[in-house]
């Protein structure tokens, strides 16, 4: 590699939270299309690099990283930067929420896009219906801290969970492109509308929607990707 990290990413995957995290740190990084076309993702040196053959990786000089929140929490650690610090009196409430983040509510976001991988596809449809009222009320927590202004949820000065959260709210507007998305509606969390609204004309936005072809207003009004290369999904 030539600078420090080379990630692998997909366009409007969740790689996209990373990319979002290195811009605003200003770390140099190379990109690595993972062609899910092809299913590049589940090719055996792909899987070297994650065995569970999921978007992203983040190959580092300590050697390739998996999983979203692992690699964010890594980076901000490593770079004193996007994370209240170790030994921070707002440490602790800050990785609650971002594991309940990644835990939580990206693990039962997941379940809403790809009920297939969970239960049988004539009951796909019963699935995604019983998860929305849960996805609700994740909104609603994360909504009410977000309302509290901790200085980690400032769009002002983001940290890597806000990035987190801005991108899944970005795909509850727009996946699955099949289903019925009417349960999300962003004005019913106006603390997070707030944030989102604030990070898009942040450096690192910009930076972002030219690399993936997201659109004028990826968070508060988001559009499929046009992406120079590769595809979403």
């Amino acid at each position: 590699m030539e600078t420090p990290y080379r990630l692998h990413y997909a366009p409007d995957n969740a790689s996209l939270i990373i990319r979002l995290a290195l811009e605003e740190m200003g770390l140099p990084y190379e990109t690595v299309l993972v062609n899910r076309a092809t299913r590049e993702q589940d090719s055996a040196a792909y899987r070297a690099l994650n065995p569970n053959g999921l978007i992203p990786v983040l190959e580092t000089p300590q050697g390739p990283i998996f999983e979203t929140a692992a690699i964010l929490l890594w980076l901000a650690d490593a770079h004193g930067q996007l994370a209240p610090a170790p030994d921070s009196a707002d440490r602790a409430a800050f990785l609650k929420w971002l594991f309940f983040t990644s835990n939580t509510l990206h693990a039962d976001l997941r379940i809403l896009f790809y009920p297939e991988l969970y239960i049988a596809a004539e009951a796909a449809g019963t699935l995604r219906a019983g998860i929305c009222p849960r996805l609700r009320r994740h909104l609603s927590l994360l909504d009410a801290e977000a309302r509290a202004r901790p200085g980690w949820l400032d769009p002002e000065h983001p940290s890597v969970l806000t990035w987190y959260i801005a991108c899944l709210l970005r795909w509850m507007v727009l996946y699955p492109a099949a289903g019925d998305r009417s349960w999300f509606n962003l004005t019913d969390t106006p603390h997070l509308q707030r944030i989102l609204q604030g990070l898009e004309t942040r450096p690192a936005t910009r930076a972002a929607i030219a690399a993936e072809g997201l659109g004028a207003t990826p968070f508060t009004s988001p559009a499929y990707p046009n992406p120079p290369e590769g595809s979403a999904t």
